[in-house]
């Protein structure tokens, strides 16, 4: 059996948890952590069971798992669990690794601001446009019939992607074997999209560090980008932001940069992706001149605003700025 977080074998230690709490007023095992974050390959039903139940405690949480097991990597940590069917512990609802990030999301929670997910959008927002029947054949026969701008699409249909910008294309941030980079192809291929021809800022969905604390001092994201009209991006990216100015993204990118917002993204992101769920705990911040933050100024000079606006302690502040690598 594959450990999960090494491979792609579906877990079963969920399974040795409910049996044992079925045959045990008291039960304690040491299993992977990720579903403490709703992420990993446990059932979500389940993982919202746990989390709600006032019978269940975390005894431990480790995320560097070779604390515990030194030869064993596991994404997203380890956790020792207690169950006790006759203890009332009160549900944990959402899990924090270190008392720290509790009070910080509490304090960010109190303001009740509309959360950074609601300008999002998800890593295969983009698609094809299957109802022109050229579209549809072409996806059907060279793409199985994934409407999605795939990670490897520009791999996949190098006849309709080009380094070259020409009138009536639009552009595509991706990989290719080389690295990131742009290619065009037609627009009439594409869907519509709330931000295509918008300023939007692109973040990589996938990092190389999971979890606060799995390394000694995390980005949490890799390298985020400004993306200008006309460019989209493809499955390895989310997007965030549909700005009629470029001011605006700037603004944005310069936020998702900040050591505040990638620390309440690490609440929830434990293991190497982002999905546009794990950013629900970010607040939303008005990106424009009449914001109550300074956005011309540095990255790290919006950090000491954003500390001042949710009224961090030093404590706090301290472990944020120990915990998340700085990036300008």
């Amino acid at each position: 059996m594959t450990v999960e977080g090494n491979g792609r074998a579906k877990p079963v230690y969920h399974l040795f948890i409910d049996l044992a709490s079925q045959l045990s007023q008291r039960v304690s095992l040491i299993t992977p952590a990720r579903y403490l974050f709703n992420a990993g390959f446990t059932p979500t039903e389940w993982n919202n069971k746990m989390l709600n139940d006032v019978h269940f405690r975390v005894v431990a949480y480790k995320a560097n798992s070779t604390e515990i097991f030194p030869t064993v990597g596991i994404t997203g940590g380890v956790a020792i669990m207690f169950r006790d069917a006759k203890q009332d512990f009160g549900k944990i609802g959402t899990f924090k690794a270190y008392p720290e990030l509790d009070t910080i999301a509490d304090k960010v929670g109190a303001k009740q601001e509309q959360s950074l997910v609601e300008i999002i959008y998800a890593e295969s927002s983009y698609r094809f446009d299957t109802s022109k029947p050229e579209v549809e054949r072409l996806v059907l026969e060279r793409l199985n019939g994934d409407r999605k701008i795939i990670s490897n699409v520009f791999d996949k249909l190098p006849d309709f992607f080009s380094e070259e910008q020409r009138p009536g294309t639009v552009g595509f941030y991706g990989r290719t074997t080389g690295g990131r980079c742009f290619r065009y192809a037609d627009k009439n291929l594409f869907g519509e999209h709330p931000n295509l021809d918008k300023h939007k800022v692109i973040v990589p969905e996938s990092n190389g560090s999971g979890a606060i604390g799995e390394v000694p001092c995390t980005p949490i994201i890799g390298t985020p980008i400004i993306g200008v009209p006309l460019i989209g991006a493809t499955q390895t990216f989310l997007t965030i932001g549909a700005f009629d100015t470029r001011a605006e993204a700037e603004a944005c990118l310069k936020y998702v940069k900040t050591k505040f917002a990638r620390t309440l993204l690490g609440i929830l992101k434990v293991t190497q992706h982002n999905p546009k769920d794990t950013w629900r705990l970010v607040p939303l911040q008005d990106f424009t001149n009449r914001s109550d933050i300074d956005w011309t100024q540095s990255v790290s000079d919006i950090d000491r605003q954003l500390y001042r606006k949710y009224a961090l302690s030093e404590s706090e502040i301290s472990f944020i700025e120990e915990k998340v690598r700085a990036m300008e």
